[in-house]
């Protein structure tokens, strides 16, 4: 559902933002389990009352100039057609400033690693959650504490396992149960803030203030523990195109703040009571019946919120597929209704090998929590750089308060970040690993490919002249149409050359396909075609797609029917070219690189499947690329 189709009734209005609730805010609805609790956790913030009062104004004034400013109010206008995300912002931010090659290049590069570093949060969020989630069980009754890692092994595999049927059937009831969870939020927190209402001084920001200044260095420490009540602030522009600003701006602003407050609100007021609560004052909160109810839904809401990232990670491995970042991979529809319900095997399971390893790894919730952060951090200042240069050359605002506006969260966002970099040894390095090697591999993958483009065009011959030079003594013409894939306009296809030394035939229909993907989400089948006529029923077509469309050239090529191109079914046949990498020493990349771009080559789903060829009319002729 892209925000271009806005709900039209108050009861779809309603259902959005119900499901908006499940997908958007499962990850940070889920933060009061570890947020606070790893504030005073690593011990250099005593829970004495000031500093708790601190650490409480702290938590609320990121969540609103983060979230409920940065992302609700300002980023949530930067739509691609209705769609969100890094890549999405990416592709608006590289196409103003486009007549800047030098810029374009470091924003794509920029962009590029926070979509990789998002890789390395898709690991830390379901392996964070889930295990504070299982570790309520620790305060049920100590002696449950050997079930922890077990128990939060089995709910992970059993998330991933249930992957490639879909979301569809159970997702109507992550919205219901994400509800359940805010409404139980507030439940939890509303008393405590009742019996000691001096805890909402707060909300006076002069206590945050008054923190920093009477422990600078303390405080500092403590915002790599604060950021955590804003992680998932980034899904909430992700998902933007599936649900729409409205619903997400009303979930935020009416349901998922309010009970956020209340609940970290309801923590701080227990903790001044009873400060040794501070080992887990999520689930302290709770009384002694509730526990362990509480621990079972607790457990529902966090494995919604690593369902919501996962979903995620498939979309912007597939708009990375198109936008030429990653090599193809098989994606499976899992939804005949919904186009965005998709499955990607390979990064399914990859995640859960990096997640399973995380939790053996780290262990407890808090160990994990000094490897979150980093990456959350990164990927918010880059959206924030990105901003500016949408804001600027995109938007045409003027220069000092594109400044003003970007520079005032950029301040903060590196403040954040380079708290977070003091965890760096501690654990931040495991995203940033997963997230280097995701760089490294698209990297490879985009100059490989340029590479190799590169050395093909200096091979190819042009196809307006060689169709006139085999014209002059024509071939035999047999009956159909020939589809001959090409990477490039006007350059003769192998499979062409080949045909014509093997089998000395040219078919009566012969049709050059060239497939383009655009840096916009969607492109409607009124622009999807352009056609050239080469003379002697021969034709240059060339098939525009944008990264959310499913590139389907037998559906497209079909809009040339009416053109007087005949393509029945049975008499069409589809040409490619199978190119073999062969890494040489020389020009190019590392020979380390190569070889990684050869084996990616190699090993990245046919062509014909990604781009929807019917498998019984395909003919492929290989060839050998030496780059």
């Amino acid at each position: 559902m892209s925000s271009a189709h806005a709900p039209k009734t108050p009861a779809a209005l309603a259902a959005l933002t119900l499901g908006a609730l499940g997908v958007v805010y499962g990850d940070i609805g889920t933060s009061p389990l570890y947020a606070l609790k790893e504030v005073f956790h690593a011990g250099h913030v005593p829970a004495t009352p000031e500093n708790i009062l601190g650490v409480l104004s702290l938590i609320f004034w990121t969540m609103t100039i983060i979230v409920s400013v940065k992302y609700v109010l300002l980023i949530l206008r930067a739509d691609n057609n209705g769609e969100g995300g890094l890549i999405a912002m990416l592709a608006l931010a590289t196409t103003a400033v486009k007549d800047k090659p030098a810029l374009r290049s470091v924003l794509m590069t920029a962009g590029l690693f926070g979509t990789a570093i998002f890789y390395g949060d898709g690991v830390i969020t379901p392996a964070v959650s889930v295990l504070s989630a299982v570790e309520g069980l620790e305060v049920v009754s100590p002696a449950l504490h050997a079930w922890v890692i077990p128990i939060t092994l089995v709910v992970i595999t059993v998330l991933f396992s249930v992957q490639r049927f879909g979301t569809g059937g159970i997702g109507k009831f992550f919205g219901p149960i994400t509800l359940v969870w805010f409404i139980v939020l507030v439940a939890l927190g509303l008393p405590h803030v009742a019996a000691h209402p001096a805890v909402l001084v707060a909300l006076n920001p002069m206590h945050a203030v008054g923190f920093f200044t009477a422990h600078p260095l303390v405080a500092f420490i403590a915002l790599g523990a604060v950021v955590l009540c804003v992680t998932g602030g980034e899904a909430l522009y992700a998902d933007m195109g599936h649900f729409g600003k409205k619903p997400i701006r009303i979930a935020w602003y009416g349901f998922v703040m309010p009970a956020l407050v209340v609940n970290y609100f309801g923590q701080g007021a227990m903790l001044l009571r009873e400060p040794e609560a501070v080992v887990n004052p999520f689930f302290h909160m709770a009384p002694d019946w509730a526990q362990l109810p509480l621990v079972v839904l607790a457990t529902a809401a966090t494995v919604i919120a690593s369902q919501a990232l996962i979903s995620a990670a498939f979309s912007v491995t597939k708009q990375a597929i198109q936008l030429g970042l990653l090599p193809r991979m098989a994606i499976r529809h899992t939804s005949v209704k919904d186009t965005g319900q998709i499955y990607v095997p390979f990064i399914n399971w990859g995640l859960w090998v990096f997640i399973v390893l995380a939790v053996g790894l780290f262990k407890t919730s808090s160990n994990l929590a000094a490897a979150y952060g980093i990456a959350v951090t990164l990927d918010m200042t880059i959206t924030t750089v990105m901003t500016f240069f949408v804001i600027r050359y995109g938007w045409k605002y003027p220069l000092l308060p594109c400044v003003l506006a970007t520079g005032f969260f950029f301040v903060i966002d590196i403040t954040f970040f380079a708290s977070n970099m003091l965890k760096l040894v501690a654990g931040g390095w495991f995203p940033l690993v997963i997230g280097i090697g995701m760089f490294t591999l698209m990297l490879t993958w985009m100059q490989g490919r340029k590479l190799m483009a590169e050395r093909l065009r200096d091979e190819a011959i042009d196809l307006k002249s060689f169709l006139e030079a085999v014209f002059v003594s024509p071939p035999t013409r047999v009956d159909g149409t020939a589809v001959f894939l090409s990477a490039d306009i006007d350059m003769t296809p192998n499979a062409l050359l080949h045909n014509l030394k093997h089998n000395k035939v040219l078919h009566q229909y012969n049709l050059f396909v060239t497939v383009r993907s655009h840096e916009v989400p969607w492109i409607g089948f009124d622009k999807r075609i352009e056609i050239e006529p080469l003379g002697h029923d021969c034709w240059q077509v060339v098939l525009h797609f944008g990264f959310k469309n499913d590139p389907d050239v037998p559906q497209a090529l079909r809009l040339l029917e009416d053109r007087g191109i005949p393509l029945p079914d049975m008499d069409t046949s589809y040409f490619l070219s199978r190119d073999i990498v062969i890494p040489t020493i020389g020009q190019g990349m590392a020979m380390w690189r190569e070889k990684l771009f050869a084996g990616m080559h190699r090993n990245a789903s046919a062509a014909a499947d990604f781009l929807n060829l019917p498998s019984n009319r395909i003919v492929e002729l290989g060839a050998k690329v030496e780059i």
